[in-house]
């Protein structure tokens, strides 16, 4: 776990780099990808859903106001792109990509946000305290994960989430064949999906923790609607 967790990192550290450089990885994708048979499909649902962190949906269930906490766990640079500053509820965000974390304080301190802060570091081992949030997004990480850990990642944010606090996750759907297109992709930039668990499965592992308000299938993924249990 520990060895992926390295090179999770360092391929969203790769991604910043050549990014400050104009470079999407996302974009010259080899004909092997553009050429699987769900492709098409792929990129007109990216296209028409956009980014899964961005959904109306997210926000209207999450209900950001102010004196809210919110915690983006994986956070990448939803903050920059994914309109998050524009909430009204305190952003902290954690990721473990060094790069990322960086250039968000850089961010932070040259626009003059006022968020609660971002942290370098995994979200199955956060430095928060006990109940500290209202509300949390999980979007776009759990697939890079197998069992043990997404386990672990689901118990942590049961810890720092206040009882009845509202939380978006998603995993993907291993049913789709859209989601074996993002698999190619993923790997190809070199991030790996490990995520093997069936929506049973998951369920399991969730329901001591959380109720689950409903789901929705969304780009190859399956985003839950939570609710921590006391």
């Amino acid at each position: 776990m520990k060895k992926h967790l390295v090179l999770v990192a360092e391929s969203y550290d790769k991604g910043i780099e050549e990014g400050s450089k104009g470079i999407n990885l996302y974009e010259n994708l080899p004909d092997y990808i553009t050429s699987h048979p769900d492709y098409t499909v792929y990129a007109k649902l990216q296209k028409e859903v956009g980014q899964d962190s961005k959904r109306k949906e997210v926000k209207d269930f999450l209900t950001p106001q102010v004196g809210m906490k919110l915690v983006d766990l994986g956070c990448c640079l939803n903050l920059m792109f994914n309109d998050y500053d524009k909430w009204d509820s305190k952003y902290y965000g954690i990721d473990i990509s060094k790069k990322t974390i960086q250039l968000l304080e850089n961010v932070i301190k040259s626009n003059g946000l006022e968020v609660g802060g971002v942290y370098l570091g995994s979200i199955h081992e956060t430095p928060f305290e006990d109940n500290f949030f209202d509300i949390a997004a999980c979007i776009g990480i759990l697939e890079y994960f197998e069992e043990e850990f997404i386990g672990n990642a689901i118990r942590e944010a049961h810890r720092i989430i206040k009882p009845k606090g509202r939380f978006v996750l998603d995993i993907p759907n291993l049913e789709s064949p859209v989601f074996e297109v993002s698999k190619l992709i993923e790997e190809y930039i070199g991030r790996p999906d490990k995520f093997n668990l069936s929506v049973d499965e998951f369920n399991y592992i969730i329901k001591d923790y959380f109720e689950v308000e409903r789901t929705e299938k969304v780009v190859g993924m399956i985003q839950y609607f939570l609710v921590k249990k006391d």
